[in-house]
């Protein structure tokens, strides 16, 4: 079911709609869990770590996917909270055409350069053979992580956060079935992981396409809906493109430090990798509400709302930072040992290697906190050009770890790599946040536009 964010108290929208969202998050760490768990398990620690050492090229392209479909969910979450039907409807139509154009763009780029930039962040010759073949499957299903977030994408920006947790929670069972049967019983080693996270995607898009088809009346689309509109398209990918490149900067850096990493050595490589999924996990509320205010931003930028967007933004930090407490206790008192779920057999120096890095991670919470909720904010209200300046000075900062202090401090410095990052990204993010909502109001002030109450009616919701 669809749902307005512009009317009602803030904290108790935006939770309402975290809510699925958080459990869809878990459920998609549960299943990269369960990946990277029975891959340890069943196939040993060095493909694991195989596994593991593909992590940020795997952000660096399918983030790229996720920050395009997040983008294009945009604009319609603007039009439904402007209360325009019509212009979710033809919005909507473009998309069709966008998922298919990046789709075959992203497949096409990622089957050409895998091996080059695997061996450009020195991936230990060991592991290099299953990294290779485990993250190029994962890259020719690229269609298959866009046409989930497409759909669930654009389901989100009407107010509808259950209906993809849904399918993402079928998604995980799939994963884990096929896992089992691909590598126990067939044999096919990481190549099994990596056919199994496609086609889950593949089944929960579909079931999530499916549904918008049979059970959405407001998206059900006419010829001249999905007839192609260049303008459209363009308005669209102004707002998509950037928060991809966002995503695909930011992987950059984690590139450039997983390269500092690799060069380490496959204990290094596997410690970073538990961590990493330790990591998050414990940080899916953060990224949650991150998506949260992304919707919530876009419904009342739409409905002209300046100080409803203010006031949700200042409560949910609020909430977020509590939780960030919470989250730094776990790392320290748990996270090693839920680490050991991925290193079966693993000697006790990785593990401690592990715990180091989530207890410094754990510490900088609070800034990641920020990152999510003002940079999905930001894009939400279509300032995603901003957003990406963020990105660019993660991206500076990782660079500054990797070259600079890995080799001098080694693994203690891949543990700041996170937090140093989170600082150089929430100094700009917090003054782009303060810079761009006092233009809209003086903007608004001049070409005033009166608001019109906001009714279920208008939108075919009764």
């Amino acid at each position: 079911m669809t749902q307005d964010m512009t009317t009602g108290a803030p904290i108790k929208r935006i939770l309402a709609f975290c809510g699925p969202i958080l459990v869809g998050n878990l459920f998609q760490q549960f299943y990269n869990i369960a990946d990277s768990v029975l891959v340890g398990r069943i196939l040993g620690v060095n493909s694991f770590a195989a596994v593991g050492s593909t992590g940020a090229l795997n952000f660096l392209v399918l983030g790229f996917a996720l920050g395009i479909c997040s983008g294009f969910a945009i604009p319609i979450a603007q039009s439904f909270g402007a209360g325009d039907g019509d212009e979710v409807r033809r919005r909507a139509g473009q998309l069709i055409w966008l998922g298919a154009i990046f789709s075959a763009f992203i497949t096409l780029i990622a089957a050409v350069w895998t091996d080059d930039i695997l061996r450009i962040t020195q991936t230990p010759a060991e592991i290099y053979d299953e990294a290779y073949s485990y993250i190029h499957i994962v890259f020719l299903g690229a269609g298959a992580t866009i046409l989930y977030n497409l759909s669930s994408g654009v389901l989100r920006a009407l107010g509808d956060s259950r209906t993809p947790l849904c399918f993402l929670i079928a998604a995980a069972l799939v994963n884990i079935a096929t896992d089992v049967l691909f590598m126990r019983f067939l044999g096919m080693g990481v190549e099994g992981a990596a056919y199994a996270t496609v086609l889950s995607q593949l089944l929960s898009g579909a079931a999530c396409l499916a549904y918008i088809r049979g059970r959405v009346p407001m998206l059900r689309l006419d010829r001249d809906d999905v007839r192609p509109d260049l303008r459209r398209m363009r308005l669209i990918s102004a707002i998509g493109v950037p928060m991809g490149l966002q995503f695909s900067i930011t992987a950059v850096g984690s590139i450039m430090v997983q390269s500092a990493v690799n060069g380490l050595g496959t204990a290094a490589v596997a410690a970073v990798t538990a961590a990493q999924k330790v990591h998050l996990l414990i940080s899916a509320p953060l990224d949650s509400t991150g998506t949260t205010m992304a919707t919530y931003c876009g419904q009342n930028l739409g409905a002209r709302d300046l100080p409803r967007i203010r006031r949700g933004v200042r409560t949910i930090t609020a909430v977020s930072f509590g939780y960030c407490v919470l989250a730094l206790a776990f790392n320290y008192f748990l996270g090693s040992a839920v680490a050991s779920f991925f290193l079966d057999g693993a000697d006790a120096s990785i593990l401690a290697d592990t715990r180091r890095f989530l207890t410094i991670n754990g510490a900088a919470y609070p800034l990641l906190a920020i990152i999510f909720i003002f940079r999905n904010g930001l894009q939400g209200m279509g300032f995603s050009k901003q957003a990406m300046a963020a990105g660019l000075a993660e991206l500076a900062a990782r660079a500054l770890v990797a070259f600079g202090f890995v080799g001098r401090f080694g693994y203690l410095a891949v543990c700041f790599a996170n937090p140093v990052a989170w600082v150089f990204a929430d100094a700009l993010l917090l003054a782009l946040y303060c810079v761009e909502l006092r233009k809209l109001e003086r903007l608004w002030a001049k070409e005033p536009v009166p608001r019109e109450p906001v009714v279920a009616v208008r939108l075919g919701r009764v």
